[in-house]
């Protein structure tokens, strides 16, 4: 059973918990342009797309926890901007950058007017970041440039990249999370709860 929250207020607790993922990802990001690098020396072009992903966990890990409005797409935005002091590359491009993967990791949990937070969800949710992050660097890289069958080998595997290590691993980073009780006052830490005693009941009345 799906646990959703009473209302789409924020308190202030979910506001300082969500943030402070948003900044306790913004190094991880920054660590993972030393994949992004190998991968790109190994691969090329679509090196980046294979890696993709992982820089939008945190939007699917804070959507899964608090499944309200603005989850995903704040949570990103967070980790990006932090990234600029710690000194990325990108610099102040991590503004804009940030929000569109935002917006496009926020769209399919919009679409579903924030009440489907299963693993098919949070996968279109990475797949929706992906495809936003895509059309960004269309215009900002010049991907026109590039041949049509390298486009789309490279749109391709960037989906698949945002499905499984922004959708899967960020619902098994929050899930995780939640098993460690840390989380007991948020939905999916009352969903985890919930299914925990649901365990714990069945053993007991199949060993009676």
């Amino acid at each position: 059973m799906t646990i959703l929250p009473k209302d789409h207020k924020w308190s202030l607790k979910e506001i300082i918990v969500m943030s402070a993922l948003g900044v306790a990802f913004a190094p991880l990001y920054m660590a993972w342009i030393q994949v992004w690098a190998i991968a790109s020396g190994l691969l090329g072009p679509i090196g980046l797309d294979l890696v993709m992903g992982f820089w939008f966990v945190v939007s699917i890990i804070c959507a899964h926890i608090f499944r309200k409005p603005g989850a995903a797409l704040i949570s990103e935005w967070i980790a990006a901007v932090v990234q600029i002091p710690l000194g990325s590359p990108s610099g102040a491009w991590l503004i804009l950058t940030g929000l569109i993967q935002g917006l496009g990791a926020e769209v399919p949990f919009f679409l579903t007017k924030y009440k489907k937070f299963n693993t098919g969800t949070l996968m279109l949710s990475g797949m929706g970041a992906s495809i936003a992050s895509f059309i960004y660097n269309w215009f900002r890289f010049g991907y026109s440039g590039l041949s049509p069958v390298l486009i789309l080998t490279m749109l391709v595997i960037r989906l698949i990249s945002g499905a499984v290590l922004a959708g899967l691993l960020g619902k098994g980073i929050a899930e995780g999370l939640a098993a460690t009780g840390v989380l007991n006052s948020f939905p999916l830490g009352k969903e985890w709860r919930e299914k925990r005693g649901q365990a714990v009941y069945e053993k007991y009345t199949n060993d009676k």
